[in-house]
């Protein structure tokens, strides 16, 4: 019996830890394909949240409606199948972002792990099953927070120790390895219970107890308290990454507080205090009531992210106890966790995909505050009318809240839009005074270009494009006497287009659609430069691969300033390709201008694999002209470049790093570089 149970519980730990460790493997392999953009990991939780439902739900009818024998043989069948279909690989060029993008995503997650990811959703629900009705184990669930302990191993793992030590490829076979492990003992587990299960269809008093009967008000519960849990989680990860600090790996913080809450809720009856969570929550409701509803304050990133996740946990772990306090009879444990699986989907689809093409805003925290009050309403409606009155005030608070942070969104704003990449927004105002009327577009808190119309100053390229910048050395000074042709990866405001003179060729690549539509009616850069003006829109890499034009002059590389680090665009494949299509003097500038990672050891790496010289402009501000500080990095051959006076005094040689390893497309961690001291730009 120890050694059986040891053998459960083993393999249900295996298979949540795989489970959540293909999850960034996958979401790497997918990123190059749509640009690097970090809305990908929101709809990859989307396919994960589905694909656990139709797990979940796999198991509920394998458990209730197949005799023990039958059982056994579905179940290795399926595990066969899910190891015949192991290959995680994908050739980005041929699935170039063509479709929408969150059919892209789902789709491509469906081909290359689909399978086996479905295998390992069905596992613990299944496992939970046999082993209660194997052994008449009275606490089964033990068993699915047990799970949801190697799931959060496998997610602190991958960014410390597997991403920095492994390449893409190995990692794809190591996981393949510990998929055909799981898929040994797992069918091994299946393959005995055809003696040791009971037949449910038997008739009384041989067969198991009947179910309980669940009311609909509980089931509706099981649905409401995982779903609000999951859309939190999601809402959360968006608004921390879009609104407060785009840190990479900061989707780690929020998704370890939601696996963690449901650690301990569903690790014993007594680890739940109700009556001081209810307290506690509605003390976070007003925390976050407060934090929702000031949209322009902004706290030190230190304190700002422990407390958003510090709140989000506090929610989920009220939810999780909620839900394991009205948890059925472990004969009815599969419909329990069937409609778990189901409201996490739904909450992550409303955030991943229905949010998106209905609101022009991240408003999707905001609404969830209310639905968790309403629910704090409905499970502690027995309290008495006091409580009743305390929850139905907080509700319609929040909703003011809520009503309040849409006012504040729009203010200033002439337009605000949203896409899969995130919620872009021009405002209007008139600083700098000399500039009369200033238009600014950013993307969540990002600013990414601005444009001056009073005074001369229309054509001024402002921001991080000072003509003393790295960028600006660069096209001022690359081709004196000649027309340029210049490349640009990112559109933003099209501000580049200022340096553009008669006969000059600008060619931006944008994978947003929308920005291209802003730039083109609210900004006048591209319609007013004398340069001839193109834009090609889809991920950038691809974009440039298919070109068949006369090489470029200058490339600039501005996808980086939102932090949301596209590494695809900054390994030793990509660098190759942008030489090919680079003269011989020609000059490659990366914007390095990034909050929380330093770029700097990277590309200085991929300058000496690649034979460049390497140099870097740290420009100044100057905010009452609308300049930003500002690091460009330079990579050329172009001595008569390099020796000019202005660049040797504006410019320092860039040299590489001990202990920062060559990114390519099959290796890249930024642990190493993460700046771990934030310093505001």
């Amino acid at each position: 019996m120890a050694l059986l149970t040891f053998l459960y519980a083993s393999v249900v730990f295996l298979s949540a830890f795989l489970l959540f460790l293909v999850q960034p493997i996958v979401a790497r392999q997918l990123l190059p394909v749509l640009g690097g953009s970090s809305a990908v990991w929101s709809t990859c939780l989307v396919f994960f949240q589905t694909a656990l439902l139709l797990g979940y739900f796999y198991a509920d009818r394998v458990a209730t409606r197949l005799r023990p024998r039958h059982q056994a043989i579905t179940h290795v069948i399926l595990l066969a199948a899910a190891l015949a279909s192991l290959g995680m690989h994908i050739r980005p060029s041929a699935w170039a972002a063509t479709w929408h993008p969150m059919l892209t995503v789902l789709g491509l997650l469906g081909l290359i792990i689909g399978l086996p990811y479905f295998a390992l959703s069905a596992t613990t629900p299944l496992l939970q099953s046999w082993y209660t009705r194997s052994f008449h184990a009275d606490r089964p669930y033990r068993l699915f927070s047990l799970s949801n302990a190697g799931a959060l191993l496998a997610l602190l793992l991958y960014p410390v120790w597997v991403e920095p030590h492994l390449a893409l490829r190995m990692q794809t076979r190591l996981w393949s390895s510990g998929f055909f492990l799981f898929a040994v003992l797992c069918g091994g587990i299946a393959w005995s219970i055809r003696q040791t299960l009971p037949d449910h269809r038997l008739p009384l008093p041989e067969a198991e107890p009947p179910k309980e009967a669940i009311s609909p008000q509980r089931r509706l519960l099981w649905l409401l308290l995982p779903g609000c849990a999951s859309l939190l989680l999601c809402a959360f990860t968006n608004h921390l990454s879009q609104n407060v600090a785009a840190i990479p790996l900061l989707w780690i913080l929020p998704l370890s507080a939601y696996l963690l809450s449901f650690i301990i809720a569903f690790h014993s009856p007594t680890a739940y205090p109700r009556w001081f969570m209810l307290r506690l929550t509605a003390c976070t409701l007003g925390i976050l009531g407060y934090l929702v509803h000031d949209v322009h304050g902004t706290l030190p990133v230190p304190i700002s992210v422990p407390l958003y996740c510090s709140c989000l946990f506090v929610l989920c772990f009220f939810f999780h106890g909620e839900l394991y306090r009205l948890r059925p009879a472990a004969a009815s444990a599969t419909d329990f966790y069937l409609s778990l699986s189901l409201g996490s989907a739904l909450g992550s689809l409303f955030v991943g995909i229905l949010a998106p093409n209905i609101f022009r805003a991240n408003y999707e925290l905001a609404i969830g505050l209310v639905l968790a009050a309403v629910l704090a309403l409905v499970v502690s409606w027995n309290f008495g009318f006091m409580a009743r009155i305390f929850w139905s005030a907080g509700a319609i608070a929040l909703i003011w809240v809520g009503m309040a942070q849409a006012r504040a969104w729009r203010q200033d704003a002439l337009l605000q839009l949203r896409s899969f990449y995130g919620t872009l927004r021009v405002t209007q105002t008139h600083w700098p005074p000399e500039a009369d009327t200033t238009r600014t577009l950013y993307h969540g808190t990002i600013q990414h270009g601005a444009q001056f119309f009073g005074n001369g100053m229309r054509m001024q390229p402002a921001s991080y494009y000072a003509p003393f910048s790295g960028v600006g050395l660069a096209l001022r000074l690359c081709c004196e006497g000649k027309p340029r042709h210049v490349g640009i990866v990112g559109l933003g405001a099209g501000a580049l287009a200022s340096y553009g003179q008669p006969g000059d060729t600008f060619r931006f690549y944008e994978i947003d659609p929308l920005v291209e539509r802003i730039a083109r009616s609210l900004f006048t850069y591209l319609r007013e430069t004398p340069a001839q003006t193109s834009v090609v829109l889809g991920d950038a890499r691809f974009s440039i691969s298919r070109e068949q034009g006369p090489p470029f002059d200058v490339l600039i590389v501005d996808a980086f300033s939102g932090d949301a680090v596209p590494i695809h665009l900054l390994t030793q494949q990509a660098l190759q390709l942008y030489r090919r299509h680079l003269t011989p003097d020609g000059i490659i500038a990366f914007h390095a201008s990034s909050q929380y990672l330093n770029l700097e050891p990277v590309i200085a790496r991929e300058a000496q694999q690649a034979g460049m010289r390497a140099i870097i402009v740290h420009s100044k501000a100057d905010l009452y002209h609308g300049i930003f500080i500002a690091d460009w990095i330079l990579l050329t051959n172009n001595q008569r470049f390099l020796t000019q006076p202005k660049v040797t005094q504006a410019s320092q040689p860039l040299l590489p790093r001990p202990g920062i390893d060559l990114w390519t497309d099959d290796y890249s961690s930024v642990l190493p570089i993460l700046k771990w001291q934030l310093l505001p730009y």
